[in-house]
């Protein structure tokens, strides 16, 4: 023969061992798009089910339960939960506020708390990352915890009490930690032989390498403080200062409180849509937060990989 099929190592036609793997490789990625696509569904259509159910009659939810279509438009439940608008959008500024420069705050201790101790010239790394460590496997309770708070610290009715809880998570550090060790400890190095101080290297070399961890920590911290209603809770009396999840809370329980009295002792009541109330405070809490996800999935992705294989 003039011409042969040339073979792999094993012995096997290139040519068969190509369309072999690009066969394989099909077959791997559209699997590998359907169950994305599926849970991508799966987690997509419960919020789809809210959004619907907020827009629909108390009576039809109540008659024939969650649907994919409408049944009967109504506005009921959007009305009740925005009928003192002053407090909700002072609420909403509370809420922003606070995630704002809380997660400032808290990105910027993480990030720089994970690059000191992961610096190989800082003898003292390991001692203090098993204290930080320590304070993950116990605490001192939440008594002791709300007397250092409201007794020593001042928290009472303050915002400080909204942000300085929340400020410094050991998980993000720990991840902060291990996404910097894959940056190469010859840049602090040749930086250190430039003549360049600590804080110069950290945020004209070192952040500018992290952006993905950087999204990642702002990300989860943003959502921690946009959700938190506790320390609202055990802090704040004076109604101006509730943050956005408190104040819904506060205002679902109170029309379940007033339904429930209403029902067990006979008294004739304005009906209160409870089923559309809770999906329409659902929408009003979540809708900013999820708006903020698509310009940070990319760096998010990449940062949460990053910073959980590294060792």
């Amino acid at each position: 023969m003039s011409t042969q099929a040339r073979t792999s190592g094993s012995g096997i036609p290139s040519t068969l061992t190509s369309g072999y793997y690009t066969s394989d490789r099909i077959l791997f990625n559209v699997v590998g798009y359907l169950l994305v696509g599926l849970f991508g569904l799966a987690c997509l259509v419960p919020f789809y089910l809210v959004i619907v159910a907020s827009f629909t009659s108390e009576a039809e939810v109540m008659k024939y339960g969650y649907s994919l279509f409408f049944r009967k438009f109504s506005l009921e439940g959007y009305i009740l939960s925005l009928k003192n608008p002053t407090l909700i959008i002072r609420a909403y500024v509370n809420t922003i506020a606070v995630t704002v420069i809380g997660t400032a705050f808290a990105t910027f201790l993480a990030t720089m708390t994970g690059y000191v101790l992961q610096r190989v010239d800082f003898p003292w790394r390991n001692k203090f990352s098993f204290f930080f460590f320590f304070t993950t496997l116990f605490n001192g309770g939440l008594v002791p915890w709300y007397l250092l708070c409201t007794q020593v610290l001042g928290f009472k009715n303050h915002y400080w009490a909204l942000v300085l809880p929340g400020m410094f998570s050991v998980w993000n550090m720990i991840i902060a930690k291990n996404f910097m060790k894959s940056i190469p400890h010859e840049i602090n190095e040749s930086a250190i032989i430039d003549g360049a101080g600590n804080f110069t290297i950290f945020f004209r070399l070192i952040v500018p390498l992290s952006k993905p961890l950087v999204a990642t920590l702002t990300l989860f911290t943003a959502l921690s403080y946009w959700n938190d209603w506790y320390n609202c809770m055990l802090f704040m009396n004076k109604q101006e200062m509730w943050t956005l999840q408190y104040y819904l809370q506060k205002l679902l329980n109170d029309a379940q409180a007033l339904r429930m009295i209403a029902d067990k002792s006979g008294i004739s009541t304005p009906f209160i849509p409870i089923n559309a109330m809770k999906m329409s405070l659902t929408v009003i809490v979540t809708g900013p937060i999820i708006l903020l996800y698509p310009f940070l999935q990319k760096h998010f992705v990449k940062g949460l990989t990053i910073g959980a294989v590294k060792g």
